[in-house]
């Protein structure tokens, strides 16, 4: 039983950052929007939370900065995807590349220097004696409590509010939307940045919580998994989460084999996830090759207003 809850636990520390991503990617997708720059999205919210919290040895501080840099690239994905109404597939690449090669210039002074400090813990006393839970929940990082909450609210909003369903219907046919008097530009503009954010965020929660120094692309391909975890996922948020839970567990599954004593060496244990992802989208593409994918109708295809009839 204890080696399950520490094996789990490893899990939840290392889907967290998976977790966030995926959400962000949902909002966004949900919307109509394909987001493909989750790699750079997530490298520039490390290096920005890294710099922020060397200089001023902030939590807050550094976390509005990650969202205010963050905002700045989703409202500039927006801008290109929505009122410009550019190819959405090469404006996320863009972003990933922009994202990658401004991250690694900027983090080159504080490469390998530890964090002075790392995200505070919400200690339960009233949990530890109680079995499996207790070791889980009981001593967690306020981060990976707030992605539950944002797990629960975003299931709540796209689901069961009218916002939630004005959303869907962005995303489905943003012409008829429109009709209804849905402002979908602003709608999508206001998604893809709160979505941005959260993605932003994601890669501070992986520099803070989870590896507390920065390595130029220390991301290593998450953004990547991110992205297959919103297919996974059939952009719902609770799904979402069991998969970043399971892809965190098969990344941590790795340096657990290797502290038994394996031969199998470290580079081919490490390509366990990747090798799941590819695996699973091959998997789901046959048998969901006839049925409904579950994405938006929308997904990738500009709206232009003058053609809405």
């Amino acid at each position: 039983m204890d080696l399950f809850v520490q094996l789990f636990a490893a899990a939840m520390a290392s889907g967290t950052p998976l977790l966030l991503a995926a959400l962000g990617g949902i909002l966004i997708e949900r919307s109509g929007i394909i987001q493909l720059g989750v790699e750079g999205m997530m490298l520039m919210g490390a290096i920005v939370a890294c710099l922020t919290f060397l200089r001023t040895e902030s939590l807050a501080l550094a976390l509005l900065a990650v969202f205010a840099v963050s905002a700045v690239l989703g409202l500039l994905h927006a801008f290109l995807t929505v009122s410009l109404r550019a190819n959405q597939i090469v404006s996320g690449l863009a972003m990933t590349l922009f994202g990658a090669g401004l991250s690694a210039y900027l983090g080159k002074p504080v490469s390998g220097i530890p964090m002075p400090g790392a995200v505070p813990k919400l200690y339960l006393p009233w949990l530890e004696n109680v079995p499996a839970a207790g070791g889980l929940f009981a001593n967690l990082d306020m981060l990976t409590w707030f992605s539950f909450i944002l797990v629960l609210a975003m299931h709540l909003f796209i689901h069961r509010t009218s916002w939630g369903l004005h959303l869907r219907a962005i995303g489905d046919n943003p012409a008829t939307a429109d009709v209804m008097g849905i402002r979908v530009q602003a709608f999508r503009y206001g998604c893809v940045t709160v979505g941005s954010m959260l993605i932003g965020l994601a890669g501070a929660d992986l520099l803070l919580a989870f590896s507390p120094t920065w390595i130029e692309g220390m991301t290593a391909g998450r953004g990547w998994i991110a992205v297959a975890l919103i297919i996974f996922a059939r952009w719902n948020p609770i799904r979402a989460l069991l998969c970043a839970y399971f892809f965190g567990m098969l990344d941590t599954l790795g340096f657990r084999i290797q502290l038994l004593g394996s031969e199998i060496p470290s580079y081919f244990l490490k390509m366990i996830p990747y090798l799941v992802t590819i695996l699973v989208l091959m998997v789901l593409g046959w048998r969901s090759r006839n049925k409904p994918s579950g994405a938006p109708e929308a997904l990738g295809v500009p709206y232009i207003r003058e053609q809405r009839l």
